[in-house]
């Protein structure tokens, strides 16, 4: 039986056991976006949790909730920003003037502000819940930006530098680029192949159209959509989970160096004091 790591599915006596052994939150950030006919549209965050829960069975830590709401809906989204987004709001049966800036309550600016609050405020929560270790996971490309910018001011509170949670954040494709060096899409062959390794009920490779024909928001690289195969999903995100695993020991076993001022970003063996003697 698979190891269950999600915080909100576990009862009070299996979260103390779980954060005793190893007090490291994961927390998914996503977002609800047009990744093209063949996918679901919560594909973003459904890899961030996918991710962070593999993360989690192989180093241990509890998942939370992931986030699919409050990031930023005017910019660095498909809807709104896509040179095909007419043909995405035409997909999705609605008015391409819904994702337009007079139907949003908040400017660019009030939307990127709300969500660093919203990114702060969730690692304070979990800092109150016993971990040291938080750890936001960016399934949307975007967000790894305001997730770092929201961990270095988290990290610089008094309070947590001394005794409480150290934040880090990380992004798939970024983890892995020392094997996979053309990693990372929009919906092409590599976050296709994600999906269909985490929920293959939720792909259509037949949606798409044939291949050579223009797709409508999809973005991809090295992997065509029509390659995508679970195989390729399953080996990639096992490499970046290695990768976040070691990342957050080495923030367990040398939590000082990365509460000094510049390092908390810091990624990679070489940021250990051991390594750099």
């Amino acid at each position: 039986m698979t190891t269950e790591v999600r915080y909100h599915m576990l009862r009070p006596a299996q979260i103390v056991a779980r954060r005793r052994e190893c007090p490291v939150a994961y927390i998914p950030l996503g977002t609800l976006e047009w990744h093209g006919p063949q996918n679901p549209v919560g594909a973003d965050t459904l890899q961030a949790e996918g991710l962070a829960i593999l993360s989690a069975q192989k180093g241990g830590g509890l998942v939370f909730p992931p986030l699919y709401y409050g990031e930023n809906r005017l910019e660095a989204l498909m809807e709104a920003n896509a040179e095909d987004r007419d043909m995405i709001a035409k997909g999705m049966d609605l008015p391409p003037e819904n994702f337009g800036a007079d139907r949003q309550p908040f400017s660019v600016m009030e939307q990127a502000l709300n969500y660093q609050r919203l990114l702060l405020h969730i690692l304070a929560e979990v800092e109150t819940l016993g971990f040291k270790v938080g750890v936001l996971v960016a399934g949307h490309y975007p967000l790894i930006d305001h997730a770092r910018a929201a961990v270095l001011l988290f990290n610089k509170r008094e309070y947590s530098r001394r005794f409480g949670l150290l934040g880090w954040a990380c992004v798939d494709y970024l983890m892995v680029r020392d094997r996979y060096p053309n990693a990372g899409d929009h919906a092409g062959g590599w976050e296709t192949s994600h999906c269909m390794a985490l929920h293959p009920q939720t792909v259509d490779l037949a949606a798409l159209p044939p291949r050579g024909e223009k797709y409508v928001g999809i973005g991809w690289y090295a992997i065509d959509p029509h390659d995508s195969n679970p195989q390729l999903g399953r080996e990639t995100m096992e490499y970046a989970a290695e990768k976040i695993v070691g990342e957050v020991k080495r923030r367990l076993d040398n939590r000082d160096h990365y509460t000094s001022h510049g390092l908390s970003l810091g990624e990679g063996p070489s940021q250990s004091p051991r390594s750099v003697g």
